[in-house]
Parts: structure tokens; C-alpha cells; sequence
């Protein structure tokens, strides 16, 4: 399937018709249903005391089915759920938009219509998918993709008639427009004049880049079932148990992917091990590694993700460790391998006092994407911070980093 990737760079999202081919969605709306009941139960099982009987599913606005979670149901009669990620309309499509080879899927979901009708009462309203405190601003994100293209394509894919999605074309490519701010500041759940609602059939696909302004518009009972998650270059290790069910040449491509991303996680490694030792040139070839090909943008990305990971690795060794918050906790322990977060994994490779070095390395990243004031920007996630949402300050570089070991 051919795509045109320019028009992909410029607006920020493209729709691809028929990216299913029609004779092949009973077979998908099949083994996806018994996945969705399945996810259920195990929903059901975790409900708290105040919870309806089928827990969190009956509650929640928009309900996920998260196939990497419940990898072990996965079998002969639901293959077909993992099977459609190697497709050529996705797999290929997504290698042609990332300008690679060989795109692995980082994240294999479903979107759901919830019990009950939640309107525009919605959980985020308009937003961009990701919180700057965890990994970059805006401009960090918007430096790159301009200089060398995405790392990441998401997508949703509807195996129902699908209305729910919104986007404003070439918002992946600048900061909020002062009217589109007016507008999110009077009404974050509401259409925006900039945006446009994706109209996708049955089969129909649409990728999108990361940080595009999108909003899921309205949740209700409607039949929702559309598949969402996404590709990047490389992916996380995972517990592939469901592999055996999978026909020879998509066990191939998994295992081709694990591979590739447990040379991701060494070349993260020696990235954090070289800053811990001062060595420029090796942690410059460590970049070169994570991210072929990048300028000197994509290299400031990477290393604003990397003082994040470095930050992580620091919590994940202190011996407080276990008294942080749930939320805390699970910002340590994710594992988000676009972001360069390998959670307990990486951390596992340093010591106590190796962590304390390597947080110190990257605190004065940290610390130069912080401000004085709360920053706060409408269409972003997360609650206000004193980091930096929009600008990434100008002498924040990666010279200045490396500069900086010398001091």
C-alpha cells in the first residue's frame, strides 16, 4: 500500500482507507470480542470494594483491551489479534511513514465504547500525547520531527464505523494557535475551528504523529471497537508466550524485534555510562546508535529523555523507593522504549552509588527544564508544573550538556 509520506510530515495524520482488507473484519470483530470479554473478567477480578460488579470496565469512560498485558490469554482462536499488527496496511504502512525498514509495534490495544453514555464529559477534553515533565516539551518534539522525521506512529483503526476522532492537521509541527488556546481555555471538550473530525469506515486506519493536537469527541454506548497503539523503530523486551500460535513468519519478525530492542536497551546503557564517565565521543556514537541519522535536535531529544531515564533509575535505587506513591511508582517502573524508558530492567544494571553519579550527571538537564513559575498550557496533559510545557530554553544543547562534565 502506497502512501504519500509528505502529505503524512505536513498535516501530522493521514487516513487510509480499506487499510483492512473487508473479507477479514468478521474474522477480527470475532477474536477481538472474546479478548475484550476476557479483559473483562480480569477487570471484574480487580474491582475495588465500591466498585459495580464488573469493576473498572462498568466505570470507565473509554475502556481499553491491552493485549501486551494479557499476553497469556492470547491463543489459537484470538491470534488474529496480533497477527493484523504485521499486515502490510499497518506494518508496511507505518515503516513507509517512518522513513525505516523495519517498524516494530510498540503497543497493541483496543478503544471501547463504555457501559454507559459519558457525552463530552470527557477524561482529557483535547490534548497531545504526552506530559512534558516526563520527557520533553513540546518544542523538543517539534525540533525534531521537523529536522529528521517521527520516532512514532499512532493509530486507531475501527472495526465499526468510527466518528469518535478528532484532529487539528499540522498541530504536531507548532505550539497552540493564540484562538485555538481562547477556545481550550473556554471549553476543552468542545470542536475546535481548526480541527477536523475523522470520518473512518469499518477498516479504515488513520496514523497520526505524536504530539498532534486530537480529541476523542463524544463516549457513548455506540459499538466501539477500534484498535489503537502504535510503531517506532524499536520496541520493548516482552513476554511473548503467544508466539507458538503465530504463524513462522510473524515468529520471526517478534523475535527479530526483541532482538533489536535488547540492542536499543545496551545502546541506552552506554549512553548513561558514558555521561557517568565523561566520555563525549562515546556518548555521542551511543546517540548515533539509539537514533541513526539525527541532528543535532534529535540528539537534544534524546538526552532530554535520557536525564529522564537517568532520574528514574536514580528513584528506582533508593532504598525510599518503596514508600513512594502508586503513581510515582509506575512513572519509575514503566517501560517506554520510544522515550528510552526501560524501567526496573536498566535500573537493575547499576548500583546504589552508580545511580546517585548518573542522576547527578543529568541534573543540570532536569534542572534547565524547570522554571521558576508553575507553567501550565492548554491542550497539554497533566497538572501544572515548573516544567517547561511549550519552550525548550535556548541553551539547553547538547555542547552545553557535555560542556558541563568539565566544570
Amino acid at each position: 500500500m502506497k502512501v504519500n509520506r509528505d502529505q503524512f510530515l505536513e498535516d501530522g495524520y493521514i487516513i487510509l482507507r480499506n487499510a483492512i482488507p473487508p473479507d477479514q473484519l468478521d474474522e477480527l470483530r470475532a477474536a477481538y470480542e472474546i479478548m475484550v470479554e476476557r479483559q473483562k473478567i480480569i477487570w471484574a477480578r480487580q474491582r475495588k470494594r465500591d466498585d459495580p460488579p464488573g469493576g473498572a470496565w462498568e466505570t470507565n469512560s473509554q475502556p481499553r483491551l491491552h493485549l501486551n498485558s494479557i499476553a497469556d490469554q492470547i491463543d489459537a482462536e484470538t491470534v488474529a489479534t496480533v497477527e493484523i499488527w504485521l499486515h502490510e496496511g499497518m506494518q508496511g504502512v507505518s515503516s513507509e511513514l517512518l522513513g525505516v525498514e523495519d517498524a516494530a509495534v510498540t503497543e497493541m490495544m483496543m478503544m471501547c465504547n463504555p457501559v454507559r453514555d459519558h457525552g463530552t464529559a470527557n477524561h482529557r477534553g483535547w490534548h497531545r500525547d504526552f506530559y512534558p515533565p516526563n520527557c520533553a516539551p513540546l518544542q523538543g518534539y517539534v525540533d525534531d520531527i521537523i529536522e529528521n522525521g517521527p520516532r512514532y506512529v499512532q493509530w486507531n483503526l475501527p472495526l465499526y464505523d468510527d466518528d469518535v476522532l478528532w484532529v487539528v492537521p499540522g498541530s504536531h509541527n507548532r505550539f497552540n494557535t493564540d484562538e485555538e488556546n481562547e477556545q481550550l481555555i473556554k471549553d476543552p471538550c468542545a470542536p475546535l475551528h481548526s480541527g477536523i473530525q475523522t470520518h473512518l469506515k469499518a477498516g479504515d486506519g488513520v496514523a497520526y504523529i505524536l504530539p498532534l493536537l486530537h480529541w476523542g469527541s463524544m463516549y457513548n454506548t455506540t459499538m466501539r471497537r477500534t484498535i489503537h497503539g502504535g510503531f517506532s523503530t524499536f520496541t520493548a523486551c516482552r513476554d511473548r508466550g503467544y508466539l507458538e500460535h503465530l504463524c513462522p513468519a510473524s515468529q520471526k519478525t517478534f523475535e527479530r524485534w526483541d532482538r533489536r530492542g535488547k540492542r536499543m536497551m545496551e545502546h541506552t546503557m552506554s549512553a548513561l555510562r558514558s555521561a557517568m564517565n565523561k566520555d563525549s565521543a562515546r556518548y555521542d556514537a551511543a546517540l548515533d546508535n539509539l537514533h541513526p541519522g539525527r541532528g543535532k535536535y534529535g540528539k537534544r531529544q534524546s538526552t532530554m529523555f535520557l536525564s529522564k531515564a537517568a532520574k528514574r533509575i536514580h528513584k528506582l535505587k533508593s532504598p525510599d523507593f518503596e514508600r513512594l506513591s502508586g503513581p510515582e511508582r509506575n512513572y519509575c517502573e514503566m517501560v517506554e522504549p520510544m522515550t528510552l524508558r526501560w524501567g526496573v530492567p536498566i535500573a537493575d544494571r547499576f548500583s546504589v552509588d552508580e545511580a546517585q553519579v548518573l542522576w547527578e550527571r543529568f541534573k543540570p538537564v532536569d534542572d534547565g527544564l524547570q522554571a521558576d513559575e508553575i507553567q501550565w498550557a492548554p491542550g497539554l496533559q497533566g497538572d501544572n508544573t515548573h516544567y517547561y510545557l511549550n519552550e525548550v530554553p535556548a541553551d539547553l544543547t547538547v555542547e552545553n550538556f557535555i560542556a558541563g562534565w568539565q566544570a
